[in-house]
């Protein structure tokens, strides 16, 4: 039997950060948790502190194997887009410090993995969340967001073992 693949799901924010734990055993996923760290309002430095601090005790509590994150999308804001790279790199920096690989992915690939279209709505990207991993209830926005992520990487760790199988060496 294969062993399961614990993998934590990110969509980084400066002020909410969503996370999602699912298990990936064989070609089956399983739920294992979701939420949201609430990081508030204050000066940037602050802030970056403490996503590092609950990223590490979320590192500990849920041990996970691989972290998927969302790639930045540079929108209009260009301010929003350099906090949010901030965000992203101070999680990142806190599951590397325990030697856990990251994959990065766009929102379009993400999208793409789990309703099948690359400009899938939110509301769509919730619903499929909930009916891949068999969930009642409203899921958080950004710990669905997050759930979805480490539903892409369950994917395409799954194309990148296929490919290798077959003697090519890609990475997807």
């Amino acid at each position: 039997m294969t062993e399961p693949v614990r993998i934590l799901g990110i969509d980084p924010g400066s002020r909410i950060t969503g996370f999602g734990v699912i298990e990936l055993t064989g070609n089956r996923l399983a739920y294992v948790d979701s939420g949201c760290i609430r990081i508030g309002d204050g000066a940037i430095d602050q802030r970056l502190r403490y996503l590092h601090e609950q990223m590490a005790m979320l590192m500990t509590q849920i041990a996970p194997d691989e972290m998927a994150i969302e790639q930045v999308f540079v929108s209009r804001n260009a301010d929003s887009a350099l906090k949010l790279g901030q965000a992203r790199g101070v999680a990142i920096c806190a599951t590397a410090l325990r030697d856990v690989p990251v994959a990065e992915y766009a929102a379009t690939r993400i999208k793409q993995a789990v309703v099948g279209r690359g400009g899938a709505e939110k509301v769509q990207v919730q619903h499929m969340v909930a009916v891949i991993l068999g969930l009642k209830g409203k899921l958080q926005a950004d710990a669905a967001d997050a759930l979805a992520v480490a539903i892409c990487h369950a994917h395409m760790r799954g194309n990148a073992r296929q490919l290798a199988a077959y003697g090519t060496g890609r990475q997807a």
